[in-house]
């Protein structure tokens, strides 16, 4: 297998590919693939992503378990680099991946990238981007450092089929190779310390890189055997510092910089492949998009991707003009329903939801949608008729029961007692835990289900569980408030002083 040493002979260069007339989705166990290509090439990038997941379970041992369609990421392929920029926000980001309870989703570019050794091409974003939820997902009680998070993105990242159909892990991100070979802007003791938050665009990438590089050196490399569990182990189960974690796991850190130094200098380095008769999926569902599911995509990008009050107005707009051309197109008016929501039109979101719901009793969303209208309309109202929030459950109720392994309904069913100003019943106290057990990638579903098992008196529950955020690179500001709620526990655990549990509550009479 590659390494560097002959990478600066290497020239990077980009492909396009052609623009195909027709939408398609594709469906699988554990993915919905939207793309503007053709059938076999849907079908081709589903099936990778479906032996990629396949792989990665084969690989740690995990057992497949059973996962309803909520569980799924939804995978967007949005054109170019600048489109998914756009997206995000960002003009440096390549492809991004938002983790959400019953809707998690990825957005990567379709024609990143080409065949070039240097390139970061869109199947490797997007197995970087699913790395993380497949990590989330799988392992949700364990603290991962900055390093660790991203170097078993970036490991996963790089896998690869063979031309016999094998999947080969443990290649080398070229795309890394300059910041890797031209010096170390981020020094070892920090990277290992937890590195994140505020750093340089080169310290990122050092980030990254550093992060591959101890990743595969600390798998495959028989001196340190174990060392990488004994890590994260004393930072999870025992509670130290990552500096003092790195001290216990991997003595002297100098020591390990040398030796990732020889490493990074290797011709060639170790990998696994999974043979391609263990990777044997389900057939994947394709099909063309209905005029109106097409034309409402753009919307539903932008929607999903994350609005604001400045943001939401004009997507709503655009989700006006093309719902009035497809008026009883179900996913038309469910994606108007979520833009009518953002830009806090209540009356016109359950307009909307009502419309796709009497196209597609079905669709789930347009429940969800129809409940969280009706709850935010009460509210504006102050309104506490006790058939208000009656109703209000019912929708919600309809929503539960299409899919009783859906996240969504039960979070709604919880939020429907909190924000109308009531104890959550033991009931919804349950299905809001059930929610998170379904979906832990969920930064915010963490804090509300912490919160919750704070006023439960469940205080140890609780630290585990924000304990995770604090070491989460991407939960910026949530980190910081899941380590402030860390201290109170801590305080108050200390303290030795009894801690009373919220006392279960029964709704009022009619509800």
């Amino acid at each position: 297998m590659k390494g560097f040493a002959s990478l600066a002979l290497v020239l990077a260069s980009l492909v396009s590919t052609p623009a195909m007339a027709d939408w398609r989705v594709a469906e699988t166990d554990h993915f919905v693939v939207y793309a503007n290509t053709s059938e076999a090439s849907l079908r081709r990038y589903a099936e990778q992503l479906e032996k990629f997941d396949k792989a990665l379970r084969l690989t740690r041992g995990l057992k497949e378990s059973p996962l309803g369609k909520a569980g799924r990421v939804t995978v967007y392929f949005v054109g170019n680099q600048d489109r998914v920029a756009s997206l995000a926000g960002d003009s440096e980001i390549a492809g991004f991946y938002i983790p959400r309870a019953g809707a998690s989703v990825a957005f990567v570019p379709g024609n990143m990238g080409g065949d070039s050794p240097m390139a970061f091409n869109s199947q490797q974003v997007l197995q970087h981007e699913y790395a993380h939820h497949f990590m989330f997902t799988n392992w949700p009680d364990a603290a991962f450092p900055s390093w660790v998070s991203e170097g078993w993105a970036e490991f996963n990242a790089t896998a690869k089929f063979d031309r016999d159909g094998a999947f080969q892990f443990g290649s080398a991100p070229q795309y890394r190779a300059y910041g890797l070979l031209t010096g170390n802007p981020l020094p070892i003791e920090k990277i290992l310390a937890g590195a994140a938050g505020k750093l340089r665009s080169d310290q990122r990438d050092a980030l990254y890189g550093r992060g591959w590089a101890l990743m595969h050196y600390l798998t495959f490399e028989p001196s340190r055997k174990g060392q990488l569990a004994t890590y994260l182990d004393a930072i999870s189960r025992d509670r130290k510092s990552p500096e003092a974690a790195a001290a216990l796991a991997f003595g002297d850190l100098r020591a390990l910089h040398r030796e990732l130094e020889k490493f990074l200098s290797k011709p060639r380095i170790s990998g696994f492949r999974v043979k391609p008769e263990s990777l044997t999926i389900p057939p994947v569902a394709v099909r063309v998009l209905r005029p109106g599911e097409a034309a409402i995509l753009p919307v539903r990008f932008r929607s999903e991707a994350g609005v604001n009050d400045e943001t939401a107005p004009p997507v709503y707009a655009d989700a006006r003009k093309i719902a009035a051309h497809f008026p009883d197109d179900p996913a038309v008016q469910r994606g108007l329903a979520e833009a009518a929501y953002d830009a806090k039109d209540y009356a016109a979101a359950l307009t909307a939801a009502n419309k796709a719901i009497a196209a597609d009793p079905k669709l789930i969303e347009a429940h969800c949608y129809r409940a969280m209208a009706q709850m935010a309309i009460a509210l504006a109202a102050k309104d506490d008729r006790p058939e208000t929030w009656l109703e209000i459950r019912r929708s919600i109720a309809r929503a539960n029961r299409l899919d009783t392994e859906d996240p969504r309904p039960l979070i709604l069913y919880f939020r429907s007692y909190a924000e109308h100003g009531m104890m959550p019943p033991k009931v919804a106290r349950d299905g809001l835990l059930h929610a998170y057990e379904l979906a832990p990638q969920d930064r915010g579903l963490r804090m509300q289900t912490a919160a919750m098992l704070i006023g439960d008196g469940k205080l140890e529950e609780a630290r585990a569980m924000l304990l995770v955020l604090t070491y989460d690179p991407h939960a910026s500001g949530m980190g910081d408030a899941a380590s402030k709620m860390i201290d109170t526990i801590d305080a108050t655990l200390k303290s030795g002083k009894p801690v009373v549990p919220a006392p279960d509550a029964t709704p009022r009479p009619g509800q």
